[in-house]
C-alpha cells in the first residue's frame, strides 16, 4: 500500500482522528474543544435551518459561499468523523490513482485533498471550494501538517494559478449539489489530462423523507448527467465496494 511522504497521513490516521480534524477545527473556530463535541451531533440540523423551505439551486453557488458561513465545516466535520470506515475507503481509492496534479473539486473539510498532498506520487493538490472558511480552514490544516507547500486553495476552476490540465481529479459529495452536474462534467472532460483518472461520485436524491433539502433530483438534469457522463468517460474498475467510480477519458 502506498504511504504518505513523511507525515504519517494514511488510512490509519484518518481512521484514528481524521487527520486531526477535531484539533484543527477548534483552533480555527476558536472553540474550546468541549463546544466543539456540543456542536458536531447537531451540524447537520443546523445547516438545513439556514435555508427553510424550498432550496432555490439558482442560487447554490451564493448560498454555499455566503450564506452557510462555518455552518458547512461543522457538518463536513460530522460526516467525515461519523463515515470514518467509508470515508477510509475513498482514501484506499485516492491512493490506487492519484499522481501528477491533483484536483480537489468542492474539497470541504480537506480529508482527501491533505491525504492527496502526502503521497509522494502527488506533485501538488489543488484544491477548489467556493467557502471562503472552508478554504482557509483547509490551508491552516495543511499548514499544521506539514502540507502547505504542496497544496493551495482556490475559489473556483477559472484561477488563472491553476494548470490547464489535471492527472487527478477528484469529486465526491458535490455534484448532487450543482444546478447544471452535466456541464460541470463537461468542463472536468475539458480538464483531465488524456491519460488521467476521475474519481466521482453522486446522489440524486432528496431522500425518502427529505433529509437531503440540498440534493438535485430533477429527472431531466439527472438524464443530462447520465448522457454526458457516457459520452464523455469510460469507467476503470476498482476493488472497493462503496459508491465513488474511477472514470478515464473516452
Amino acid at each position: 500500500m502506498t504511504t504518505a511522504v513523511g507525515t504519517g497521513l494514511g488510512v490509519e490516521h484518518f481512521l484514528a482522528d481524521g487527520f486531526s480534524l477535531k484539533q484543527h477545527l477548534a483552533d480555527y473556530l476558536r472553540l474550546e474543544p468541549s463546544e466543539l463535541e456540543q456542536r458536531l451531533p447537531s451540524s447537520t440540523e443546523q445547516l438545513a435551518a439556514l435555508h427553510p423551505g424550498a432550496f432555490d439551486f439558482a442560487q447554490a453557488g451564493r448560498f454555499y459561499e455566503d450564506t452557510v458561513g462555518t455552518a458547512h465545516l461543522l457538518e463536513l466535520a460530522a460526516w467525515h468523523l461519523g463515515s470514518a470506515e467509508y470515508i477510509a475507503d475513498t482514501l484506499r481509492l485516492q491512493q490506487r490513482f492519484a499522481q501528477g496534479q491533483v484536483l480537489d473539486f468542492g474539497g470541504g473539510i480537506g480529508s482527501h485533498a491533505l491525504a492527496a498532498a502526502a503521497l509522494p506520487q502527488v506533485e501538488r493538490v489543488w484544491f477548489v471550494d467556493l467557502n471562503p472558511h472552508n478554504r482557509a480552514c483547509v490551508q491552516a490544516r495543511a499548514d499544521s501538517l506539514g502540507l502547505g507547500a504542496r497544496l493551495s486553495c482556490h475559489r473556483d476552476l477559472d484561477d488563472a494559478r491553476l494548470p490547464g490540465r489535471f492527472d487527478t481529479l477528484v469529486c465526491l459529495d458535490v455534484l448532487e449539489h450543482l444546478p447544471d452536474p452535466a456541464g460541470q462534467l463537461k468542463q472536468f472532460a475539458q480538464r483531465l489530462a488524456p491519460s488521467g483518472t476521475a474519481l466521482l461520485n453522486w446522489y440524486f436524491f432528496k431522500g425518502f423523507n427529505g433529509e437531503y433539502p440540498f440534493h438535485v433530483d430533477d429527472p431531466a438534469l439527472v438524464d443530462r448527467f447520465f448522457h454526458t457522463l457516457q459520452e464523455r468517460f469510460l469507467e476503470v474498475f476498482h476493488p472497493y465496494l462503496i459508491t465513488t467510480r474511477a472514470y478515464r477519458l473516452r
